[in-house]
């Protein structure tokens, strides 16, 4: 995982999945990064403390990059780079 800062990374489509419980954040990304081209990055946002764990899941078994998360204050952000 790359420890850019968050500016540093160019998102081709950003989604926020804040108020929504899991599974859903991980599906709703799903969705849209079958909408994008491979090598574009998603950025999500999520409020769910289940999501670290589901995106980490999520990126190893679809073969996408997880290249940066942070966590300030309850909100998750995920960069996924499509494989």
């Amino acid at each position: 995982m790359n420890d850019a800062a968050n500016g540093d990374i160019p998102v081709a489509a950003e989604l926020d999945a804040s108020g929504l419980e899991c599974p859903m954040p991980l599906l709703k990304a799903k969705l849209e990064l079958n909408r994008l081209a491979s090598g574009a990055v998603l950025k999500v946002i999520a409020t769910d403390p289940g999501s670290q764990r589901d995106f980490r899941s999520f990126a190893n078994l679809a073969g996408h990059a997880l290249l940066h998360e942070e966590v300030d204050a309850g909100i998750y952000r995920y960069w996924l780079r499509k494989a």
